[in-house]
């Protein structure tokens, strides 16, 4: 895929929520504007990880705050190309590439907006292989990279510049301004040169989003199960199914500016007569089957409905859906002992170490 056309959007939209584990917002969202951008603008070039110039400037774009505020809340496409100038303006350098910060349903799709209405090629990678609550928790972290200085803007055309002493910060102040926001914002960080994107960012990630998306998408259109393509796909990964069954109980609330909670499954076919719990802040957590956890970040948990394939994101679960609960393996960085310092079950209040998907 060298470039993202109108085509190619769809199936980014819906493989990227599969990847988000629950998190990363409303795919539907990020798929609205990418549509609106890349119908004006034309497509996007897409940029492999591998071919970036040393020298060259990558910025990461993405929206920040709780998903269930951002389902009644939408940005708008000027918000979206505000937060990359502002930070371009603040740091007096020429951007070359736009990038994903995560793997997730609307910061999949945020940054194709950012590299339409720019005119810039954006880079198949991201900065987890998988979408994290918290803008510290990306592999760039990891390498020393710094997250400020970093742009943040609202609907209304606020905006603002932090420089932070650590990501840590960068994160809590970020937060709080978000709050003040309404919950959501569009942020710009991370700024890196081409030498740094390539040793800190996961490669492929759009690539696989598109691929993922592309399988469902057949699936259906070929009256075949759409979850078993998935699933097939992330074996190849060592990924696995946990659990099948439906939703009987979703406790929700927004906190701090994520969307926290559980869901509560009963078990279905193979798994009739047990029970799956599913803990998440924005992101699935850990996943706990007859009380006993089986899954835990850093490595990936994510929801299918049954019959369509779609993924069911943290702020879309409902009682009765009927899930098939699907964990992949993160990024091997992600289970170094800075990996998992960074975010491992411990970060999040869970007194157990992290349970890595055997393949």
């Amino acid at each position: 895929m060298a470039e993202i056309t109108e085509h190619d959007l769809d199936d980014i939209a819906r493989g990227a929520a599969i990847l988000g584990t629950g998190g990363g917002g409303d795919p539907y969202i990020g798929r609205l504007l990418a549509h609106s951008a890349v119908r004006e603008h034309g497509p996007v070039p897409l940029a492999p990880l591998s071919e970036l110039d040393d020298d060259a400037v990558v910025l990461p774009v993405a929206m920040m705050g709780a998903p269930t505020v951002m389902v009644e809340k939408l940005p708008s496409a000027e918000q979206v190309g505000l937060a990359a100038r502002t930070l371009a303006t603040y740091l007096g350098k020429e951007l070359t590439h736009i990038a994903c910060a995560e793997a997730g349903g609307v910061n999949s799709l945020i940054p194709v907006v950012a590299a339409a209405q720019l005119g810039l090629p954006l880079v198949d990678a991201d900065g987890m292989g998988r979408a994290f609550p918290e803008l510290q928790m990306v592999l760039p972290t990891l390498y020393g990279i710094r997250a400020t200085p970093m742009s943040i803007a609202d609907e209304k055309g606020n905006r603002g510049v932090l420089d932070t002493v650590d990501n840590h910060w960068a994160e809590r102040l970020a937060r709080s301004a978000t709050i003040d926001m309404g919950c959501s914002a569009m942020i710009s960080n991370y700024a890196m040169s081409g030498a740094q994107a390539r040793e800190s960012m996961v490669p492929g990630t759009l690539t696989l989003c598109a691929e993922l998306g592309a399988l469902v998408r057949q699936a259906r259109e070929e009256h075949e199960n759409p979850v078993d393509r998935v699933v097939e796909r992330l074996r190849r990964l060592r990924g696995r199914t946990l659990f099948s069954g439906k939703v009987v109980d979703v406790a929700r609330r927004t906190v701090t500016g994520f969307a926290r909670g559980e869901a509560r499954l009963s078990g279905m076919d193979g798994d009739t007569g047990t029970e799956m719990l599913l803990r998440f802040q924005n992101e699935h957590l850990v996943a706990e089957a007859d009380g006993e956890a089986c899954a835990s970040v850093p490595d990936l948990i994510c929801t299918l409905d049954r019959e369509s394939g779609e993924a069911v994101t943290t702020e879309g679960l409902r009682y009765g859906q009927r899930l098939t609960v699907i964990a992949a393996p993160a990024d091997p960085r992600w289970h170094t002992p800075e990996g998992v310092a960074l975010a491992g079950p411990r970060y999040f209040g869970y007194d157990l170490d992290p349970i890595g998907v055997a393949g």
